[in-house]
């Protein structure tokens, strides 16, 4: 977990470049890369410009060698400080360490026997480094004056980390002193590795990530600079893109959710000691108690003597996980590939379609999700890509039709067909599109799996064949399981088998069973499922293509499907412009870290 810098000159709290750079040089750089990640790519355009901004920031970053923060000695000697410095504040004294877990990277060991639902550990809050932390500290006058900070939470924690690693008195020193000196996002990539993703579902993301974290330091970088309520900051008279880049993947890895203390709203925060806790499959087992004002975490399961202890971050995607974690997490049973689906302003039905699909609560452009269990779709898209092969017939019948208002609780449920043929349409759809998509790839699962073998490949290469190679798998069952569906539906229609109906009685069956939940349901298990595309983007997405494999309809494919157009995007739901996207609802918490890996 947490890798010596490549930065070996520079020491905590001193400094100095070992060329010296021209205060004119640097702005007129730094002004070049704004410039550059300030203006939208043309269509088709991504890697390109991504090429082009890393290039902007390597130039930067060799300027810069040599001035970027380096502690001395590796993580673990800092260990023992960090457990002194929780019990001095109030957390625990005993019942766990800090370990190396060899290819999971450092963890929390158990030093006795934990029972599940134990209460094993908690954090007060003026452990906390939190936003209100950071605007009672002297980060304050420059949070009030920038509209930048007050609006992106998890900006102000990492400036609040950068401040506070400068000064050697900080109370938070030893949590500091604790934190990996890089991480295994893809922030830290080389281009090389960045390149193996190309083709998958992920990579917007990914350029997204990089992009917007240029354009923040940047733009925070002439701000520094100029800024009056600057001027007594730490990092005034050295701010490098790779501190920038720790504090942001830092806070990224690691951040959550927690109430004010007086409960009101919620606000974001890093949590010490708890963030040291490994991923496991599971129930979420942390909350914040406002009356102790303490985070709390009780034990997952049944814990032996050095046993490690884990904690469930949620139900995230592995996208997710490599993307804003750093790791890939091997039995993930919540994987899934969002896909962005739309009914085509343009299609002769769409005004009845977007009526039909508005009663069930789904919008005309939605955002959906393939699993990698079964069944590979949610109700609600299930409902979606029922309305969507629908005949203009079929759409009077569930607008003004008998029972019209009954029937859509029935779209999501699939033991009741809206026909026999608008089943064979919609899983014909899902068979074709997953074989589509799988066909961008520049290599088949079994290349990958072959790949995966190698013993010289790098961590981060091994991370971007890992999740490839993991979409491909969710495609495939998908593909699978429309075709398995196609063909059963198919033998229903030629035995002229009758169509299930839907009673009113049936009404207490669909809204007490999950496995018949009516689509009208909007907190679904996955994140933002559902959530409808702003109209904006929808008409970008249109003329847009995506980088599957430099193929040139690939971004927002387009095919013609029963008569109706379709656009889809599959990608993961979180850009670095919005990391506080994601959070849990309330004061439940789950952990947002690395699995970092050993030092070498």
């Amino acid at each position: 977990m947490g890798k010596k810098s490549r930065v070996k000159t520079q020491k905590s709290g001193s400094g100095g470049a070992s060329t010296a750079v021209s205060p004119k040089e640097m702005m007129n750089l730094i002004s070049e890369l704004l410039q550059k990640c300030s203006s939208a790519a043309s269509a088709g355009k991504e890697w390109e410009e991504y090429v082009q901004i890393r290039g902007l920031v390597e130039k930067i970053r060799k300027k810069q060698k040599g001035l970027s923060v380096v502690f001395d000695g590796s993580r673990e000697e800092y260990f023992s400080d960090l457990m002194a410095w929780a019990q001095e504040n109030g957390g625990p004294s005993e019942g766990f360490c800090v370990s190396d877990f060899g290819s999971e990277g450092y963890g929390l060991k158990a030093t006795r026997d934990i029972k599940a639902e134990e209460l094993f550990l908690w954090v007060p809050r003026k452990m906390l480094m939190t936003v209100e932390s950071a605007q009672n500290s002297v980060l304050g006058p420059l949070h009030s004056q920038d509209r930048i900070l007050q609006a992106m939470e998890n900006v102000t924690l990492a400036f609040h980390l950068l401040c506070e690693r400068a000064d050697p008195s900080s109370p938070w020193m030893p949590y500091i002193h604790s934190l990996p000196q890089e991480y295994d996002t893809p922030l830290y990539f080389q281009q090389e590795e960045v390149q193996l993703l190309l083709g998958t579902q992920a990579i917007q993301d990914v350029l997204s990530q990089y992009k917007n974290t240029a354009r923040q330091y940047a733009y925070f970088y002439k701000l520094l600079q100029t800024h009056p309520a600057a001027s007594k900051l730490p990092l005034k008279d050295s701010f490098t893109f790779d501190d920038y880049r720790w504090a942001v993947s830092s806070v990224m890895t690691r951040q959550n959710q927690i109430p004010t203390e007086d409960g009101g709203r919620l606000i974001l925060a890093l949590i010490p000691l708890w963030d040291m806790c490994n991923h496991t499959n599971g129930l979420i087992t942390t909350g914040y108690n406002l009356e102790d004002d303490r985070c709390e975490c009780v034990a997952l399961q049944d814990y032996k003597e050095n046993e490690q202890i884990y904690i469930f971050y949620g139900t995230r995607s592995n996208a997710e996980f490599v993307i804003h974690n750093g790791f890939f997490f091997q039995d993930n049973a919540h994987d899934r590939v969002k896909i962005k689906l739309g009914v085509s302003k343009s299609e002769r039905l769409f005004a009845m379609k977007a009526e039909v699909l508005s009663r069930a609560g789904i919008p005309a452009s939605s955002t959906f999700a393939l699993h990698c269990n079964e069944p590979p779709i949610s109700a609600q898209l299930l409902a979606f890509l029922r309305v969507f092969c629908m005949t203009e017939e079929e759409l009077k019948d569930y607008l003004l039709g008998e029972g019209a208002v009954g029937k859509i609780f029935t779209l999501g449920n699939s033991e009741f067909p809206v026909s026999w043929d608008n089943e064979i349409k919609l899983w014909t759809f899902l068979e074709t599109r997953a074989a589509l998509l799988l066909k961008t790839y520049k290599t088949t699962s079994e290349e990958d799996r072959s790949l995966l073998e190698k013993p010289d490949l790098s961590l981060h290469s091994r991370l971007a064949i890992q999740l490839r190679l993991a979409e491909k798998q969710i495609l495939e069952r998908a593909l699978a399981s429309g075709r398995a569906k196609r063909l059963h539906f198919e033998k229903k229609l030629e035995e002229d088998a009758p169509l299930p109906r839907y009673e009113e009685s049936d009404i207490a069956l669909l809204e007490n069973s999950q496995s018949k939940l009516p689509i009208i349901l909007r907190q679904l298990e996955e994140v933002e499922e559902g959530q409808e595309v702003p109209e904006e983007e929808e008409e970008e997405e249109e003329q847009h293509s995506l980088l599957l494999n430099g193929q040139k309809e690939a971004y927002g494919v387009k095919e013609e499907a029963n008569g109706e157009e379709t656009q889809e995007e599959v990608r993961g739901d979180v850009d670095l412009d919005s990391m506080e996207k994601g959070q849990r609802e309330s004061a439940e918490l789950t952990a947002s870290r690395t699995e970092d890996k050993t030092e070498e």
